[in-house]
């Protein structure tokens, strides 16, 4: 390691340091059915990266800061309103923002999240290794307690989310805002995520050199391309 200029290993959050236990779908149906709705899993799943995907980018470059956390919550609802309206049982909640806001409290705990098995021996080695850490993500700011909870905020020196900044990735500002926090200059960092487009092409296209986590192994060789971060590790690229 110590060969190289690397100073600092910028990660993404969801995706590459954990996921969702099951699905989204399987959570979504979990709450609903204890307001005594039954939707299916699979079904609920598509309706909700259909508008996920379709969602402008949680950044609120206008907002003041203590506005942010109602934002973020307004953002998430609409998105979940929209799945639920998209399965056709919408209108069956008497109360959407009181069961909503029981969903969302939800992700922000330890509950339904776990840590994919590569991630601790990884940073645990670039850590040892005396290289710094930090969290890049389009995440919102449950990110905090969610590190917390799931025992990795030890790991990092700073955390960087786009509702604090402004700007998401793929945005350049987002990743320019994450060199400043950790001074450091774009040779002395790398970017690690599961978006091929947000975390791979955003860094890159900046000058930052990337690395894209693919966890499910489609080959793309042209692509500095890996399929856990222990890998990535023992190839020594970093």
């Amino acid at each position: 390691m110590s060969e190289n200029m690397t100073k600092i290993i910028l990660l993404d959050a969801v995706g590459t340091l954990f996921g969702v236990r099951g699905s989204v779908g399987e959570v979504y149906q979990q709450f609903a059915s204890q307001w005594g709705i039954n939707i299916s899993p699979l079904a609920v799943n598509r309706a909700f990266f259909e508008s996920f995907k379709a969602a402008p980018p949680m950044a609120f470059p206008e907002a003041e800061s203590a506005k942010i956390p109602e934002l973020e919550f307004e953002w998430w609802c609409k998105i979940a309103a929209e799945t639920y309206q998209k399965v056709g049982v919408l209108e069956q909640f008497s109360d959407f923002r009181s069961f909503f806001r029981e969903l969302y409290d939800c992700f922000a705990t330890a509950e339904p999240w776990f840590v994919y098995p590569d991630v601790k021996p990884a940073l645990t080695q670039w850590r040892d290794s005396g290289i710094k850490l930090s969290v890049l993500s389009n995440f919102d700011s449950r990110l905090y307690r969610v590190l917390e909870e799931l025992k990795l905020a030890e790991f990092f020196c700073n955390i960087t989310i786009s509702t604090e900044v402004g700007a998401a990735k793929p945005d350049r500002k987002i990743f320019s805002a994450a060199l400043q926090k950790c001074n450091c200059t774009i040779e002395q960092a790398v970017h690690i995520g599961d978006s091929f487009t947000a975390d791979y092409e955003g860094a890159i296209n900046v000058g930052i050199k990337g690395f894209w986590l693919n966890r499910n192994t489609i080959s793309q060789p042209e692509v500095n391309q890996f399929a856990t971060l222990i890998d990535c590790f023992n190839l020594n690229l970093i």
